[in-house]
């Protein structure tokens, strides 16, 4: 049963925001198993019994780390959900904020630490992605539902329209390098798959 982590506190704490900033890239570069908690305090520069006293092993250190890249996210759902504008300039800013999201090293290194560790991370890392997943979506569906009002886009279904817009942004800059271990990468840049997604989009859906 896994230990859940320990509550962020209430003000910033530098030697906690080190160790998880090098964690995070510990585990991104290492896996999981690869991680070792010494190098990690090294980098960070604490000791290992300053880290063991904020965090209780290997595995609550990764709950945390799950944990801070949830409060980055909810950073850039607040800027995505302030956006306004045009059709074309509002979608876009949607999709450039959601490719970047997808295309994050760490959220595929969650979703392979998920696969090799199921039964230990599975519900911790579910829950954050299905988060970043329905947060995104709900923000995208309002966006369109509005665009819809003011004759922007002619759309019967707002959540199948939401569905394929992500779809076309999920599967190069996440699906793809998921599966092959990141051998195979996007060859456009996120902006411009973004873009493009948006461009292909309008062409169904605008009028």
């Amino acid at each position: 049963m896994q230990t859940p982590a320990p509550s962020p506190p209430s003000f910033p704490d530098p030697k906690r925001e080190a160790i998880l900033r090098h964690a995070r890239r510990s585990f991104i570069t290492e896996g999981y198993a690869g991680a070792k908690i010494e190098p990690i305090a090294r980098d960070a520069g604490v000791s290992t019994a300053t880290l063991y006293a904020l965090f209780d092993g290997k595995a609550e250190l990764f709950t945390a780390v799950i944990q801070d890249a949830a409060v980055d996210f909810d950073r850039l759902m607040r800027h995505v959900r302030t956006a306004s504008g045009p059709a074309r300039e509002r979608l876009t800013g949607f999709a450039i904020a959601y490719a970047g999201f997808m295309a994050d090293p760490f959220i595929r290194s969650v979703f392979r630490l998920v696969m090799a560790e199921r039964p230990r991370f599975r519900d911790v890392a579910m829950r954050f992605f299905d988060r970043g997943k329905a947060d995104f979506g709900k923000v995208l569906i309002d966006a369109l539902g509005e665009l819809v009002e003011r004759g922007e886009l002619r759309i019967e279904r707002t959540s199948w329209a939401a569905g394929q817009l992500m779809g076309m942004i999920e599967h190069p800059v996440f699906f793809m390098p998921l599966v092959t271990g990141d051998e195979v990468m996007p060859v456009r840049a996120v902006d411009q798959i973004a873009a493009d997604a948006v461009e292909t989009f309008l062409a169904r859906y605008g009028v």
